[in-house]
């Protein structure tokens, strides 16, 4: 769907952004307070917060639709409010690696608002999903009169440039086995937690994890059949989580 402009009306009181087109209806209070979840806004007084985000305009997007593509020419920067979205690099035969799936409240895509070239991973929707969107120019200015907003992406994406170096690690020095059970206790934090398969494909472990789908399948089958855990069409649970640990070479310190 193209993008929206919103406008503020008063309906019982409140105010909402309604949709030119549909009419559909955001609750302006929520997404004013959802903003302030967002880290990079947290320093800013309420006017300026206002300010940036009447800014901008709201997206909707449908599951399994694409925001935007990996090396087009930047889409902007976008902050998910409502839904989820994978975050992939897709390979020269259309094969996709899972960077991220990230939920609300959040903000991505801000490197290619940042030097406004091209952007850098593929973002697809994972449920109905509602964003707010501003473009490279506007960001720009944003970030002239709110200095607060640069320093707050500083320390986010040092936070994630660690995390790319690690997943880097992941990569090149584990093998499939090692991959998959680091990620099995990820998803269940540390086996405190039953994995939705719903939530939770072959296919995007698979992704997540640079493999493929019938490797993935064969290694939680033979942690199954060691007893590592047990397998049902809704959930994975981790009935070792320090024999998955030992397979992912890490250290549980819960277990220490």
């Amino acid at each position: 769907m193209p993008g929206i402009k919103f406008r503020f009306n008063r309906t019982n009181g409140r105010n909402y952004f309604t949709f030119r087109y549909n009419y559909d209806m955001v609750d302006y209070e929520s997404m004013f307070k959802g903003f302030r979840q967002v880290k990079q806004f947290q320093t800013l007084s309420d006017k300026e917060l206002k300010g940036i985000l009447t800014s901008g305009r709201i997206l909707k997007f449908s599951n399994s639709e694409f925001i935007f593509v990996q090396d087009e020419p930047s889409s902007g920067m976008f902050v998910l409010i409502e839904g989820a979205v994978n975050l992939c690099k897709l390979g020269p035969q259309g094969q996709q690696n899972i960077l991220a799936t990230i939920k609300p409240i959040i903000m991505f895509n801000e490197v290619a608002v940042l030097d406004c070239d091209k952007n850098p991973v593929t973002a697809v929707a994972t449920q109905d999903s509602i964003l707010w969107h501003v473009d490279c120019a506007t960001f720009q200015s944003l970030l002239k009169r709110f200095p607060e907003i640069g320093l707050g992406l500083l320390r986010i994406m040092a936070i994630r440039n660690r995390r790319l170096v690690q997943h880097y690690e992941d990569l090149s020095y584990r093998n499939v086995d090692s991959r998959v059970a680091k990620l099995l206790l990820d998803l269940s934090r540390n086996g405190s937690q039953p994995i939705q398969r719903k939530d939770h494909s072959i296919e995007e472990i698979a992704s997540l994890t640079a493999s493929v789908g019938p490797v993935v399948s064969r290694t939680i089958n033979n942690f199954r059949q060691s007893g590592y855990i047990t397998t049902s069409r809704k959930i994975i649970l981790i009935n070792h989580p320090e024999e998955i640990a030992r397979i992912a070479a890490i250290n549980l310190d819960f277990l220490d």
